[in-house]
């Protein structure tokens, strides 16, 4: 077990290294000079190339990429070249709105899938089996942009129930707050909950094949009742999983979701580095959002490790 798990953290430092290269890289030849976009085009070339020096940008690029990497180690994300301020700082408070967001889209993705994919496993090939069947196809197909459109058009300028967009901050209270961020929510949530529901029927169509469900039905117990204390709970083994990498997929997916909504949070974040070209906002949020969807495949692997004793076995 030890030694799987110290292969995994080898693997996870290997690749959060050969992200933030390629992170670097991509950055570094992205068109446009930060130094002049932040000056405007009547800077001289002298005050150009003052104001480079003083970013840091005349160095060779694997000392800039050294620095950077340095600074990320130690906690020093560097200064936003647009806000003047340290950029993990602005991470942090962008994380005080996408991560409640993401966690709230898990909710209802989980409220919505999981009875839904049970109950389509219990009455396989029925019209309710087909429905469900339908209905996660459409939510997987359907872009969570153009369902955040469609929220607005109804809950907002129809029947003006939920603001439209904007977020007025947790100071405003806890109630005005997540007013603010269920319909963003929902247009997040509805993709994940159809993947959800397909894999929560298969799993419990897979496991209502197993040896202890007839023994439970055998022993007197209803349909009902092995379904849900017997057959559930084994089958959400490979949902709970999954789980940790839609949380990531949630975080990292919200970039248009908080657009359309005009939400303050880290995807925003990162489009506005983008457009001004902030390259040690948009490098650092970009190694965030990696370094997340990394940690998490290692949380998920260990996972398995830990509730599927057999998967151990294979890994010697």
């Amino acid at each position: 077990m030890l030694t799987l798990v110290a292969r995994r953290l080898g693997s996870l430092v290997l690749a959060l290294a050969a992200v933030s290269i390629l992170i670097f890289l991509v950055m570094d030849v992205l068109p446009g000079d930060p130094a002049a976009i932040m000056l405007g085009t009547s800077a001289s070339p002298d005050t150009l190339a003052a104001l480079r020096q003083e970013l840091g940008l005349d160095q060779p690029l694997p000392v800039r990429y050294l620095l950077w990497l340095g600074g990320v180690l130690t906690g020093d994300l560097g200064t936003s070249y647009t806000y003047g301020v340290p950029v993990g700082g602005l991470i942090a408070e962008r994380l005080a709105v996408t991560v409640p967001l993401a966690l709230m889209a898990i909710v209802i993705s989980v409220l919505v899938a999981i009875p839904l994919g049970v109950a389509s496993a219990a009455a396989r090939n029925s019209r309710f089996d087909y429905l469900a069947g339908f209905l996660s196809q459409l939510f997987i197909a359907v872009p969570g942009f153009w369902v955040a459109l469609l929220l607005i058009l109804a809950f907002s300028i129809s029947l003006g129930w939920m603001p439209a967009g904007s977020f007025p901050g947790w100071q405003a209270g806890l109630l005005a707050g997540l007013k603010a961020l269920l319909l963003p929510a929902i247009a997040l949530a509805l993709p994940q909950a159809g993947v959800l529901t397909r894999v929560t029927r298969s799993s419990v169509l897979e496991v209502l094949h197993e040896d202890f469900v007839r023994t439970a039905r055998a022993k007197g117990l209803t349909r009902r009742v092995a379904l849900w204390r017997h057959a559930v709970p084994n089958a959400l083994v490979p949902v709970i999983t999954i789980l940790g990498l839609q949380f990531t997929f949630l975080i990292a997916g919200a970039i248009l979701i908080e657009n359309v909504f005009n939400l303050p949070g880290l995807g925003r974040l990162a489009y506005q580095a983008l457009t001004q070209r902030d390259v040690i906002v948009m490098q650092d949020v970009v190694l965030f959002f990696a370094g997340l969807v990394i940690v998490m495949n290692f949380l998920v692997d260990i996972a398995y490790l830990v509730l599927d004793p057999r998967l151990r076995g294979h890994g010697r």
